[in-house]
């Protein structure tokens, strides 16, 4: 049995990003940018406008006042996507639009409030600096700028300034392929209506959500019974995964028959326990190219096992440069009792209370999967901790950063 932090480095250790593929700007949101994307051009490509008002030759209004105004003659109306095509002369003006380019001869904009017109003519009624209102050409990209750059996890302003900068496709590291497989003659899939003895198995749902969630690619494979045949059979249809989970069959009981089929099928396991509560039983290695964890058929060991040791190997996969969740210091409101050597993990409630976190136990305790909604952290006893008692400072993990 090795510890939790030789765990968590040999997992870590085996994970590879992901291939990279291209992905449209959308599709790419949240996931991590896998080459530097690079504008094509300036943006905008001209100097346009910022405000509605009038493009004007900045040196004419310099001196403009509300007790000496400059009058302007408008020449024309310039909307928004259509250029003007003359040049505007000394004593001119044009009407602009938000957005539209500024005229040849122009190189500042007037916001209506600072003018009044007059007839055909405009009073400028306070001074105007070159510049004023207007967004260079380039003043937002520059050609070869970077858009994106290389290890970003991209975001909503990321995908829109590659929409803008007319970006078609980005590169990014690929999603992997999660299978997820429940063993047991007790279960039945979920749907089914279990008979006397069975109940419904809702580890691979929950599973499956856990790594759609991280940004995975879930693969069913559903409920087989304890027969090695069986399991073998259902591992056969996890071809093309890159990592494969497996609840129940990993103690050391007579009908556990994880680690029998898996030594048929060729397994290579790089470790088998772990030095942590719940997730003990735990077994981590490899079968074939596919990365392979035997988690606890216990619904709070096994999503647990997901939490602290699988989804930051997701992470890693998907090229997240961050791959664990944040965590804060709290006061604890619970008391938990905590064996030496081992590293005890409490799942339960953490509040934002007069400026200081506190955490109650609760919600993962239970072998049922209701219990672990009412969670939104988990609780961390490291080997060298003692019980946990009300008053005490633990670290949490963060499940939901929105706390």
């Amino acid at each position: 049995m090795i510890s939790f932090e030789e765990a968590l480095g040999l997992v870590l250790a085996e994970a590879r990003p992901m291939p990279p593929e291209e992905s449209d700007p959308l599709a790419a949101l949240g996931r991590v940018c896998a080459s530097t994307v690079h504008a094509c051009a300036d943006l905008p490509p001209w100097d346009r406008s910022l405000m509605d008002g009038f493009a004007v030759r900045a040196r004419e209004a310099a001196t403009a006042s509300r007790a000496s105004p400059v009058r302007l003659r408008v020449v024309a109306d310039l909307p928004a996507g259509r250029p003007h095509e003359g040049t505007v002369g000394k004593g001119e003006c044009l009407r602009i639009m938000t957005g539209a380019p500024i005229p040849r001869g122009c190189d500042a904009v007037v916001m209506r409030e600072d003018a009044a017109e007059v007839g055909g003519s405009v009073l400028i009624r306070g001074p105007v600096a070159a510049g004023r209102n207007v967004q260079a050409k380039g003043g937002d990209l520059r050609n070869g700028e970077a858009v994106v750059p290389a290890g970003r996890l991209i975001g909503a302003d990321d995908v829109g300034a590659l929409a803008a900068a007319g970006i078609p496709a980005v590169s990014v590291f690929g999603r992997p392929v999660v299978a997820a497989l429940s063993i047991g003659d007790e279960l039945v899939d979920a749907g089914a209506v279990p008979g006397p003895g069975k109940i419904a198995a809702g580890n691979n749902a929950a599973l499956e959500a856990r790594a759609l969630e991280a940004g995975a690619v879930p693969l069913r494979l559903g409920v087989v019974k304890d027969r090695v045949e069986d399991i073998c059979s259902a591992l056969g249809n996890a071809a093309g995964a890159q990592v494969v989970l497996t609840a129940g069959g990993t103690g050391d009981g007579s009908h556990d028959l994880m680690r029998d089929a898996l030594g048929r099928l060729g397994f290579e396991p790089r470790f088998r326990g772990v030095a942590m509560k719940p997730g003990k039983s735990l077994v981590f290695g490899r079968l074939g190219k596919a990365l392979v964890f035997g988690l606890p058929g216990t619904p709070a060991a096994a999503m647990l096992c997901f939490d602290v040791l699988v989804r930051p190997v997701l992470m890693r996969m998907m090229g997240r440069a961050s791959v664990l969740r944040r965590t804060v210091r709290a006061e604890s409101l619970s008391e938990s009792a905590k064996e030496p050597g081992v590293r005890r993990f409490l799942r339960g409630a953490v509040r934002l209370e007069d400026g200081r976190y506190c955490f109650a136990a609760g919600g993962g305790e239970e072998g049922v999967l209701a219990a672990l909604s009412r969670a939104n952290a988990i609780a961390v006893l490291r080997e060298a901790a003692g019980p946990l008692k009300k008053g005490d400072a633990v670290e949490v993990i963060l499940l939901d950063e929105t706390v």
